[in-house]
């Protein structure tokens, strides 16, 4: 695992925005190090996307045209897993 990418994906996190801040942040605390370098990029290319369309996708408002961030905001989506 790539600490410092890690760490760096966990900056990005914070969208300024408290209700992605919410969603992001603990979910790439529950998969982050467990991820492959492949889901890493592609994380990473969905952070780069603008806080509103994260936000409208996160939230149900519209659905991404990439299938690849349909599946991951499904994932980030779903329950935590309880304690």
């Amino acid at each position: 695992m790539d600490v410092a990418r890690l760490k760096r994906l966990r900056w990005r996190c914070r969208r300024g925005m408290r209700e992605l801040d919410l969603l992001l942040e603990p979910w790439l605390a529950r998969h982050g190090e467990t991820m492959d370098t492949a889901a890493l990029a592609e994380f990473e290319r969905f952070l780069d996307c603008p806080d509103m369309d994260l936000h409208d996708w996160l939230t149900g408002r519209s659905e991404p045209g990439d299938p690849h961030f349909a599946e991951l905001i499904a994932h980030i989506r779903a329950p935590a897993p309880p304690f």
